[in-house]
């Protein structure tokens, strides 16, 4: 099979974006699908991947930034019947290594993949980062 990715936000199906989410995110579950609209309508930067055969979305990533220094990663899914083929590699590749924030510092959090995400440059923080965790239910 085949794929198309691009960045570009409205051809993001938000559909496919909240059923994986509110399904099967264990990071992000307690949103609702308003928040997560919102969450993607306000992304600095959304990435896409899209089946060539049937257009539809089976990868996605979101970014928040400033703009100029900070990125932050979230929201990473492909479809399980579409990975094994890169996908996953592509779309990080495309949000941070191809796109204007290349150079910025990128952050992410996540309790998998973590092979993936070292291979664009993440790493475990050291003692200069703090995270205040969330007051809401995750």
């Amino acid at each position: 099979m085949t794929y198309d990715l691009d960045d570009d936000p409205s051809r993001i199906q938000l559909d496919a974006v909240w059923a994986w989410l509110s399904t099967e995110a264990y990071w992000g579950r307690w949103r609702t699908r308003d928040q997560v609209e919102t969450q993607v309508r306000n992304a600095w930067r959304v990435v896409g991947a899209y089946s060539r055969d049937t257009g539809e979305l089976v990868g996605f990533a979101r970014a928040v930034s400033d703009g100029v220094g900070f990125a932050y990663l979230a929201d990473v899914f492909v479809l399980s019947e579409h990975r094994g083929q890169g996908l996953g590699k592509r779309l990080l590749r495309l949000m941070i290594d191809d796109g204007p924030g290349s150079d910025m510092r990128w952050i992410l959090f996540t309790g998998d993949a973590h092979g993936l995400y070292r291979g664009f440059g993440f790493a475990e923080p050291d003692e200069t980062a703090m995270v205040r965790p969330a007051r809401t239910p995750t």
